[in-house]
């Protein structure tokens, strides 16, 4: 079969504003200081002028980066909406706090008139979602969604070949999000994330990035949403016999278990970003924090109601189908998508994609090689940083278009999330 290589140009980071734009941070976490290191790496662009956290090191981590003063690092974030009420702090606000305080500060934000960059998901409940869309409707600040997928030059360039019609009309997709195993555990078994009350469920928290992408690529609205799943391993009743409460507590079957936090923390040293440490820290100091922390827990024994594997599917407007997987088992992360057409197929795995052409027996693949652009080794394949330069062109120019995550647009997969979950559910 001839091969073929298609060119989908990817647009560089460091577009230049007229002005440098001034940012206010609620949540100085990896999702907070990963967005304003794009002021960093192209000055002129952004600059932080508050912060709000309430763990002191994360705080003043982001305060001494862009040296604020103390009266511009706040705790609660209540303070620092509370400091701008006579007068917006900055131009933008960024609200990149847990799940469950997206809501609230959100809401006060755009009645203060602030440009919002709200990390997803946007809210714990669909009621929520559409009352955030309401307020911006009453105020028209702008607000983009933390959907980095969609400005990753991987799946613009998979969108793009899509509605060029490389493969005819769209029929179906299939869409795979593999976890990795470490990663649930991590996130969804002993982590933040574990509780979907305290959170939002599994389909949201997680899997929102791809229905959104699932969404977007298809270009029409859902019309059914349905969906199975539970959790098949990390329960009590697989506890095997005499597990301890912690990993730490001398359990019998840490050396065997893939799931052993002493394994993932102390010896690979993954994931230490959560207890503000890094690969160089003391091991001392990494099993000091899983004795003391919910992450040194018994992958069986802890307060989880998450699913470790998930099955959706949908019916778009038109008849597009597509089909959906979480699943925590993999050795891997990265999203995996098939998408059939009439004409012809595609295949990627998150970097590289391939077009097969039925009639001319030809195939042609995409690469994003982040080495050639100014992308470098940026999150979620070039999307972090990409949704950050659309979004400070957006609001220097006030040209909402710019946007591709609005509120708008977001809402619909927000919704598709939670019709899942009523249908895992029912």
């Amino acid at each position: 079969m001839e091969e073929l290589r298609l060119n989908y140009p990817v647009k560089p980071l460091g577009t230049r504003t007229r002005r440098e734009l001034t940012v206010a941070v609620l949540g100085a976490g990896s999702r907070g200081f990963e967005y304003t290191e794009y002021g960093k790496l192209f000055p002129g662009t952004l600059r932080v002028v508050a912060v709000a956290d309430v763990n002191a090191a994360r705080r003043d981590r982001m305060g001494d980066r862009w040296g604020l003063p103390a009266d511009r690092r706040f705790g609660d974030f209540h303070e620092l909406l509370a400091a701008g009420e006579k007068g917006r702090l900055a131009d933008i606000l960024i609200v990149s706090l847990p799940d469950d305080l997206h809501f609230e500060p959100a809401m006060e934000a755009m009645r203060q008139g602030y440009d919002i960059l709200l990390e997803k998901p946007m809210a714990q409940t669909e009621q929520e979602c559409r009352a955030l869309l309401k307020r911006q409707h009453e105020t028209g600040v702008m607000v983009a969604v933390g959907h980095v997928l969609r400005y990753a030059p991987y799946f613009l360039a998979l969108k793009a070949a899509i509605d060029d019609g490389l493969i005819g009309t769209l029929v179906s997709i299939q869409h795979q999000e593999p976890v990795q195993f470490a990663h649930m555990a991590h996130s969804f078994v002993r982590g933040n994330w574990r509780d979907s009350k305290a959170t939002t469920p599994m389909i949201v928290a997680k899997c929102c990035h791809d229905l959104d992408i699932l969404k977007w690529l298809v270009g029409r609205p859902c019309v059914r949403a349905t969906a199975e799943g539970n959790i098949a391993l990390f329960k009590e009743a697989n506890a095997p016999a005499g597990a301890p409460a912690r990993c730490t507590d001398g359990c019998p079957h840490e050396a065997d278990c893939p799931y052993s936090a002493i394994d993932i923390y102390a010896r690979r040293r993954w994931h230490l970003h959560v207890f503000d440490l890094n690969r160089d820290s003391p091991e001392e100091a990494i099993l000091e924090k899983l004795r003391t922390t919910g992450y040194g827990r018994c992958v069986y024994r802890c307060d989880n109601d998450q699913p470790d594997h998930i099955v959706a599917t949908f019916l778009f407007e038109g008849g597009v189908t597509a089909s959906f997987t979480m699943d925590a088992f993999t050795p891997w992360g990265g999203r995996r998508t098939r998408v059939m057409g009439t004409r012809g197929y595609i295949e990627g795995d998150g970097t590289t994609f391939t077009v097969y052409d039925f009639k001319k027996g030809t195939k042609a693949s995409w690469t994003f090689d982040p080495a050639a652009s100014n992308y470098k080794d940026n999150g979620h394949a070039g999307g972090d940083l990409a949704l950050v330069r659309d979004f400070l062109e957006a609001v220097d120019t006030r040209d909402f278009s710019k946007l591709s995550s609005s509120l708008d647009a977001s809402v619909d997969s927000h919704v598709m999330g939670f019709a899942c979950e009523r249908s895992r559910n029912r």
